[in-house]
């Protein structure tokens, strides 16, 4: 899906998937006007969108841009399906470039987006619905027309058989309607949840005419059929996919699309391991790569193609929320239902001896879940948002009021006697004993657990966590599995711990129910890792997505945050403002980056004559 955000990259975590759109209200071009009908183009957050309708093309784009080329791109793991919706399967990275949604977002600015597949959007007075007219010249990749079945199918099927965020995400709609060819509207159910006009312009919309007779829930390699600005030109399971740009792209000429999608071929290798991946980036083998490992970052680009320039290296800032990163403990799990054992796993996490000694000294620790972000709760509550704790009292954990949450800090030097004392103080409490230098409860039964990750980058976080959690006479265990595994083992909740990253938008909403809903906390393959269930939590997430104004989303965010922060959940990792990027000289990009997105590949372009300059470099290489 489109999406509002990216979560920063941390240390290992590959780059993700642009997260979940969290609007307040839909604000029209020309502002909102409540009380009656209004037709726009475009919808906002916090102010009017700032292109009009007729803009030729997004600012950080370049209209000029060369069309041509190919470019290499590396993924880890592997891939037997094209049909990224469902949770059977494991679909190729690359899929998503052949579907155009509703509307599209400008990452210039934080809320806005813009008609695509929709030429205009209709809000009724009650704010009860939203409907979007599509655009004459929309076509599928065979010719066919875009229709509004086509959207009334996608948004059906991906609720009932799509992957479990779907429901929550779309929970208020309570009708899709195809009104005329052209036209549908959706109805909700009250006019209380602001954001779903704009959450429904980031739907992807699917041909019903391709998928009658095809098993939606069922993986597939059959080649799809999109309308977006790429196709599937051919690929090996498992190993590689080739997109090629649409010469006669419907929406090309959009100012949405203007400037964009200017590279020919787009070819995605597979890797197992994340050594080999960056060993064929240094050989030429892959274009661009995305570096989420701090040491690689700091030491790993001292290579002759560096050295002669022929490989650039970049940081590009963003100003994006950092959301959460984390040591995700299962709470299905007893072992991880008291919640003085969650802290006391906090305790013993040295985060300043890993800053400086893996990092080396690159990353912020991550105190909110909304970290980076107006969002994110500091100090003890105050004015609103301590009125709207004051209403839980009792249900949620006393410290809210009492106690700034903090996190332990070290000197770095690896010696945290202080936190080793203090975490098993609180295993005390919660009835853990040491007996034989190994830390056991009232029946004799070990303290032990396995540490569940994806590849082998992130065991350097892992094993000398590992090493303090023995002082205290834990077992723990990692235990790498190759993605497709992981993924599985994800959605089924089998694991104990893992790294979980939970992205948030500038405006947190609907999504929230995936995060930290009771009911997904049951639901196989939600985004709810820890398996939080709290009927308080639950009543601060609805009460997040019903905020009315922005001051009013600010102060209930912060409430949630606190009591989320103050149940200790997580282990809270760390973030970075920024994309480390590398790549072979031979693009060309605009003058500037969006402020809340890296624009590749989408903006930028293959120069031909610095792809030729760096061929015959490479062949003295």
């Amino acid at each position: 899906m489109n999406r509002r955000s990216l979560l920063a990259l941390g240390a290992v975590a590959a780059l993700p998937a642009a997260l979940p759109r969290g609007v307040r209200a839909a604000v029209p071009a020309g502002g909102d006007r409540p009380g009656e009908v209004v037709r726009t183009h475009a919808m906002s957050l916090l102010a009017p969108p700032s292109l009009p309708a007729d803009f030729a093309h997004f600012p950080w784009a370049d209209p000029n841009a060369l069309k041509g080329g190919e470019v290499v791109l590396t993924r880890l793991g592997s891939f037997d399906s094209f049909n990224p919706y469902i949770l059977r399967g494991t679909p190729d990275i690359g899929v998503g470039s052949i579907y155009d949604t509703l509307m599209a977002s400008n990452p210039d600015e934080a809320t806005a987006e813009y008609g695509l597949l929709a030429e205009t959007v209709e809000l009724p007075a009650d704010r009860k619905g939203v409907s979007f007219e599509l655009r004459e010249i929309a076509r599928w990749h065979d010719g066919r027309p875009v229709t509004a079945e086509d959207v009334v199918f996608t948004f059906n099927v991906l609720r009932t058989q799509g992957r479990p965020f779907f429901r929550a995400y779309w929970a208020d709609v309570t009708e899709v309607v195809a009104e005329s060819p052209k036209r549908v509207t959706f109805r909700f159910k009250d006019a209380g949840n602001r954001e779903l006009a704009q959450i429904l312009g980031d739907l992807p919309v699917l041909p019903k005419h391709y998928w009658e007779g095809r098993d939606f829930a069922r993986p597939s390699l059959d080649v799809p059929l999109g309308s977006g600005p790429y196709r599937l030109e051919r690929f090996e399971p498992n190993r590689s996919a080739v997109y090629r740009r649409v010469d006669d792209y419907w929406a090309r000429d959009l100012g949405v699309r203007r400037g964009q999608n200017n590279i020919d071929t787009l070819r995605y290798e597979y890797f197992r391991d994340t050594t080999v991946a960056f060993e064929a980036f240094k050989a030429g083998h892959v274009d661009f790569r995305t570096e989420n490992v701090a040491r690689d970052w700091a030491t790993g680009y001292d290579f002759p193609a560096v050295r002669r320039g022929l490989v650039k290296k970049e940081e590009v800032p963003h100003e994006i929320p950092t959301g959460m990163q984390s040591f995700a403990m299962n709470l299905r799990r007893p072992l991880f239902q008291d919640a003085r054992v969650r802290r006391a796993l906090i305790e013993v996490f040295d985060f300043e001896w890993m800053n400086v000694n893996l990092f080396y000294g690159a990353y912020k620790r991550t105190t909110s879940y909304f970290s980076n972000s107006d969002f994110a709760s500091q100090g003890l509550p105050q004015g609103r948002e301590l009125a709207i704790l004051e209403t839980f009292r009792g249900r949620i954990p006393e410290t809210v009021f009492t106690e700034e949450y903090k996190l332990p800090v070290t000197d770095g030097t690896g010696n945290n006697r202080d936190g080793i004392r203090r975490a098993l103080a609180l295993l005390r409490q919660a009835g853990w004993t040491v007996r034989d230098r190994r830390l056991v409860n009232a029946q004799g039964q070990p303290f032990e657990f396995e540490i569940l990750l994806q590849g082998a980058t992130f065991e350097r976080i892992a094993l000398p966590y590992v090493q303090w959690l023995e002082r205290l006479g834990i077992s723990a265990r990692v235990r790498t599995v190759d993605p497709a595994q992981y993924q599985v083992r994800i959605d089924a909740f089998d694991y104990d711990m893992t790294v979980d990253s939970i992205g948030q938008s500038f405006s947190p909403g609907n999504e929230q129910r995936d995060f930290f809903g009771a009911a997904k906390a049951r639901e196989n393959g939600s985004r709810n890792v820890a398996g939080i269930a709290d009927p308080a939590i639950d009543e601060l997430v609805e009460l997040v997505i019903a905020a009315p104004d922005y001051d009013e989303l600010v102060a209930r965010t912060r409430a949630m945050d606190r009591v989320l922060l103050h149940h200790n959940f997580v282990i809270p990792q760390w973030h970075l403002p920024a994309f480390r990027v590398a790549y072979w000289d031979k693009f060309g990009h605009p003058a500037r980056n969006p402020r809340y997105g890296l624009a590749f590949p989408s903006a930028w372009w293959i120069d031909p004559a610095r792809d030729r300059a760096l061929a015959e470099a490479r062949r003295s290489l």
